[in-house]
């Protein structure tokens, strides 16, 4: 039983007080009164003065491997897939002390690296969020999500998990969804414009035609998987809507249609509006590749324009953070980013917790605090509805109903 002094309730947006949750095995049975007596034999953590909510979803991360270097995809072959999936085990750990209970994770270059990540967690072999995986980038040649940086003479000797995804027709886009889902993938994630952080990559540039996303999404269907596609620029936001995608991720140089077109659509917006800050500061300091750190400098303010345009026309947003660029762990930095540029405090959290859960489609099982739904909780000293940057320092974290850290 655990005996909070808040209770936050998601969905009416109340802070509960005198409320006790009960948990059995990996689920909440009931939501009682503080002074219910706990069953026999009932292990009680009582935390004072402490606000609880459900565990928190980062719908944008990428768990395998090292944080961003800055510098070319070239060096994701001097590592093997052995390190990669190990940087993920220590990359799982953070991410869920920080109160990520569950993350959709977007992509990786090396490929179902991040399924066995998944798997793993689920098997309960190593601590880490639940997730949902992307398998591998699908991408034409050259593209956001291929090797690119590399001298010509070598360039054909990448090894193929490592261009798992790589298409140019809409036959190769077909084949490639087959690819991933076959391979364990839980959704597919479309790279539909140029990168800030690939070398060569133009983040306004569209990459996939309207006719590749929507043989993406058409195919990804056939399995009951859904499609994120990659788009900063407005064109290639717009060929995504049009093509049925369930969210578009970062958004950076959207305009006022692709933004009534998200709108309208009810695709979701997943905008990673703080890594910007940490990409200018860090980057310039480890010096990293001088036209990353530009385009960076030309999509960070305009994403967050758009993104403060998309919550006043009601785009549906779920909360993501691109982790993998800074730190695993930081992804609550962006709650205050949410709350500057245009959010209440609880709509950030709602972001994070009701509407992520909604997006992946697993918001009958996480994103709240009710009778039935999976254990994962969290808890904040004081009043996040007040400081939302409480949510950086989360002191009490259960995940499928076994506590991982505790004041």
């Amino acid at each position: 039983m655990l005996r909070p002094h808040l209770l936050l309730d998601v969905v009416s947006g109340q802070l509960l007080r005198d409320r006790a949750v009960v948990v059995e095995g990996e689920r909440i049975v009931d939501v009682v009164g503080a002074e219910a007596a706990p069953a026999e034999g009932a292990r009680v953590i009582d935390l004072p003065d402490h606000t609880l909510l459900p565990g928190l979803v980062d719908c944008h991360a990428h768990l395998v491997g090292e944080p961003d270097s800055g510098h070319s995809y070239a060096e994701l072959l001097t590592r093997t897939g052995a390190q990669e999936a190990l940087s993920g085990v220590r990359n799982a750990r953070a991410t869920v002390l920080a109160g990520f209970t569950t993350v959709r994770d977007v992509g990786t270059f090396r490929a179902f690296v991040d399924v066995a990540l998944r798997d793993a967690i689920t098997a309960g072999w190593i601590d880490g969020p639940r997730m949902q995986v992307a398998g591998a980038y699908i991408t034409c040649s050259g593209g956001g999500g291929d090797i690119t940086g590399l001298a010509p003479d070598v360039d054909a000797v990448v090894p193929y998990e490592l261009r798992v995804g790589v298409v140019d027709t809409v036959d190769e886009v077909r084949r490639a969804v087959r690819r991933v889902l076959h391979g364990g993938a839980d959704l597919v994630k479309l790279i539909a414009t140029g990168a800030v952080m690939t070398a060569g990559g133009v983040p306004g540039a569209a990459e996939l035609t309207e006719d590749q996303i929507r043989a993406a999404v058409e195919e990804a269907s056939l399995y009951g998987a859904d499609v994120a596609a990659h788009a900063h620029g407005a064109e290639g936001i717009k060929r995504a809507v049009r093509g049925g995608v369930r969210s578009v991720e970062h958004g950076s140089l959207m305009d006022d249609e692709a933004i009534a077109m998200m709108a309208a659509s009810g695709t979701f917006l997943v905008a990673d509006i703080y890594c910007g800050d940490y990409i200018a500061q860090v980057g310039r300091e480890q010096s990293w590749d001088a036209d990353a750190l530009r385009k960076n400098d030309e999509t960070t303010v305009t994403q967050r324009e758009g993104f403060a345009k998309c919550v006043k026309a009601g785009v549906r947003i779920a909360f993501g953070t691109d982790s993998g660029i800074y730190p695993h762990g930081l992804n609550a930095r962006q709650f205050a980013y949410h709350v500057q540029w245009g959010q209440t405090p609880l709509d950030a959290i709602r972001s994070a917790t009701l509407h992520a859960a909604e997006l992946l489609r697993w918001d009958d099982r996480i994103g709240r605090i009710e009778t039935g739904y999976l254990a994962d909780v969290i808890a904040v000293e004081g009043n996040p509805l007040e400081d939302v940057r409480l949510l950086e320092d989360v002191r009490f974290v259960m995940a499928g109903g076994k506590v991982l850290t505790a004041p």
